[in-house]
């Protein structure tokens, strides 16, 4: 898709977000399934279930996806997608590339061998490649505005009102 086209698709959907605001509010939800027995959730997605487990660190099996690498890959899919959408609308030409996010864990927090480690990355480092013929000054536009417009970076930046709501019930899920 080019910059026209993208545009394009984009034109009515802001017009009718500046027109009517509230149309641009959607509540987004993730739901999941908890295992019978261990450890592990079983996370619905557009392209199929995804299970979760214990990462092998704090005594998991191997095989099941970890919480906190989906949080990194969530992050490397939301930036590499808003990465390409605003090189399209520049009219920057990436060939190829590669975008990672790293952080490191400390399993001492999670595993309650320490009170006094903290519990999540302390930092996230990203990183970008790209092979493109724009100029250094493009480049860094470019990635100041995937860092600004992709909604996990701004997340985890800005972290939203996250009130905890416990809801216990005996009654069975729905199936």
């Amino acid at each position: 898709m080019n910059a026209d086209e993208l545009r394009a698709r984009q034109t009515p959907i802001k017009t009718r977000f500046k027109e009517d605001p509230a149309s641009a509010a959607l509540l987004m939800r993730a739901e999941g399934r908890l295992a019978v027995e261990g450890q592990s959730i079983r996370v619905e997605t557009p392209n199929g279930p995804v299970v979760a487990g214990l990462h092998t660190a704090t005594g998991g099996e191997p095989g099941s996806a970890c919480g906190a690498e989906m949080l990194l890959q969530a992050l490397v899919a939301c930036a590499g997608v808003t990465l390409g959408a605003v090189a399209t609308s520049m009219g920057i030409v990436v060939r190829s590339g590669t975008v990672a996010a790293e952080g490191t864990l400390d399993f001492r927090g999670t595993l309650g061998v320490s009170r006094e480690t903290p519990i999540g990355f302390r930092a996230i480092t990203m990183t970008y490649s790209l092979d493109t013929d724009a100029e250094p000054a493009q480049v860094d536009t470019l990635l100041k505005l995937t860092e600004r417009y992709c909604v996990v970076f701004q997340t985890l930046k800005n972290p939203p009102a996250f009130p905890i709501v416990q809801k216990v019930s005996n009654a069975a899920p729905a199936s």
